[in-house]
């Protein structure tokens, strides 16, 4: 047992260490080199997509077996499609301009130096997720564009399917000029591998959990290098008195059913008391045609009775399923006061014609996105204009919200002088 603990430190040690030289090479590759990575990769993804297939339906053959539930299941299922929007998505990164090297700002200062501050990569990012095979590919791409090397370690529900594109992308870097460890796969299931990987700050620069919240405490309280993060994504859509009911049935339905197993589906409905009688029925009956399960308070039940009762843990719960809690509120400012006590920061909504509630509601709300008249599915790396994402952080250092190429990567000044000594 012994042996076999520090073959594993020393394997885990070796991984990080090839990664930081890979770093490296890749914090001086020209833009057009990684580019060619992404748009190479693509092309392999989508002609080797059946082996990718193939592996990806072991793996959900077995999730039953391991403990995952529908929600689970479908965040771990690849299909074509699912594959050539991840092939999509590489193609997208390549045509977003590389932030490396990135003037951020710029000034000559009385004495005559010249003053800049640019873009620089992190480093090595070590990557920590769960049953989402996609994350492979959009950590790889957003990372590698970013001028850092990355280390991907999924979970066990996905492990062949994770191989599997690894395999693909690593096979395009030596053709394009990139280093061969500039991605890298944790080869074992061994939970403590983690763990090792998190005590090497000297090789790793930071550190990203995305899946549920016992990984992400797990990763924040073991890791002795910076980490980000999100606990949970317990999101809220509110109706406001003057909203289109017809819009904000709309809304709701997509924000919860669209796809309820990620992040940014909505949790919790909240509605203006001086619509609920007839909004919460339409909403109802367009929710319960999705299969949602609607939990309500008392108000809410006096309206639409087949609704179940909510409980005080139903508010502070991210389902992740098709299951959304329902509350009357009072006014704007009680709907605040709900996602101020019940929110985690993620994503809320307002649906109103009334531009000054709006913006009380988007001044009030501190969540890393605040959504107005339309779906909280909409706050996504790619919706927003960033490409694919590597998750979407609620903490307020160093980014927030979701995290694409600017937001791997870090800052450095750079002063031109000619002699001068400072007096």
């Amino acid at each position: 047992m012994i042996v076999e603990h520090e073959a594993l430190v020393t394997e885990c040690r070796s991984l990080a260490s090839r990664a930081k030289e890979a770093s490296l090479a890749l914090a001086t590759l020209p833009g057009a080199a990684k580019n060619a990575w992404l748009r190479r990769a693509a092309t392999s993804l989508r002609g080797r997509s059946n082996e990718v297939l193939s592996a990806n339906a072991i793996d959900v053959a077995a999730g039953p077996g391991l403990g995952l539930n529908k929600a689970a299941i479908d965040r771990l299922t690849l299909t074509a499609k699912r594959i050539e929007d991840i092939a999509d998505s590489l193609d997208a990164v390549a045509a977003l301009p590389d932030p490396v090297g990135e003037v951020i700002e710029a000034s000559r200062r009385p004495n005559g130096l010249e003053v800049s501050r640019v873009r620089v990569p992190l480093g090595v990012i070590f990557m920590i997720y769960e049953s989402r095979p996609n994350v492979t590919v959009d950590a790889a791409a957003l990372c590698v564009k970013a001028g850092n090397a990355v280390i991907l370690r999924g979970g066990k529900e996905a492990i062949r399917s994770n191989i599997a594109l690894h395999k693909i992308l690593a096979d395009e870097l030596a053709p394009c000029g990139l280093p061969t460890a500039a991605v890298q796969i944790v080869p074992t299931v061994d939970r403590a591998a983690v763990g090792h990987l998190l005590a090497l700050p000297e090789f790793i620069d930071l550190a990203i959990p995305r899946g549920g919240e016992s990984l992400i405490r797990r990763v924040a309280a073991e890791a002795k290098m910076p980490v980000l993060k999100h606990y949970h994504g317990n999101c809220h859509v509110y109706v406001d008195a003057a909203a289109d009911e017809t819009m904000a049935v709309n809304v709701i339905v997509n924000s919860k059913a669209q796809r309820p197993g990620v992040c940014n589906a909505a949790e919790t409905l909240l509605v203006h008391r001086s619509i609920a009688q007839t909004f919460l029925p339409a909403a109802a009956r367009a929710l319960m045609a999705e299969n949602v399960e609607l939990r309500g308070d008392e108000a809410s039940r006096m309206i639409v009775p087949s609704m179940t009762a909510a409980t005080d843990e139903d508010w502070d719960t991210e389902y992740l399923d098709k299951i959304l809690s329902v509350a009357i509120v009072d006014n704007l400012d009680a709907a605040v006061a709900h996602i101020r006590r019940h929110g985690s920061g993620h994503t809320e909504a307002i649906v109103t014609f009334d531009l000054v509630a709006a913006r009380r509601f988007v001044a009030q709300v501190d969540s890393a996105a605040v959504i107005v008249n339309a779906s909280t599915r909409f706050n996504d790396g790619g919706m927003l204009g960033l490409g694919a994402e590597i998750g979407i952080s609620t903490d307020k250092f160093h980014a927030r919200g979701p995290c694409g190429l600017r937001e791997l990567t870090s800052s450095k000044w750079i002063v031109y002088g000619d002699g001068h000594c400072r007096t």
